[in-house]
């Protein structure tokens, strides 16, 4: 039996025809500050800060239920996908199990 599960989304976004960093974060910032709001989610900018043209957020989530952290990851990665002016590249879900005996488990996702 499970404790929980811990769902990370990691969504690397181009944007190739920014010029400057000012412009990048005018179009991804808005997204993070969006997803936290209307998700039950932590979202955090991670790689890329200093270039122009691709940034990677991330997105965190905590349950009991293994479903409700997939289908809210999921809805997480579409509304990325939809929001911005930019190209999804990548995208990897992370679920990790929380055992009531110690042991870890985790199932990869990636596209």
């Amino acid at each position: 039996m499970s404790l929980g599960y811990v769902g990370v989304l990691t969504v690397r976004v181009e944007m190739p025809w920014v010029s400057n960093l000012k412009e990048k974060r005018a179009l991804v910032r808005p997204v993070v500050e969006r997803l936290k709001s209307r998700f039950p989610l932590t979202v955090a900018r991670l790689d890329g800060l200093d270039a122009h043209d691709w940034e990677v957020i991330g997105v965190a989530t905590l349950s009991n239920d293994y479903d409700w952290v997939r289908e809210t990851l999921k809805m997480a990665a579409d509304y990325i996908a939809s929001e911005g002016p930019y190209r999804v590249a990548e995208e990897t879900v992370e679920i990790t199990v929380l055992g009531e005996d110690g042991k870890i488990g985790t199932f990869v996702e990636t596209k």
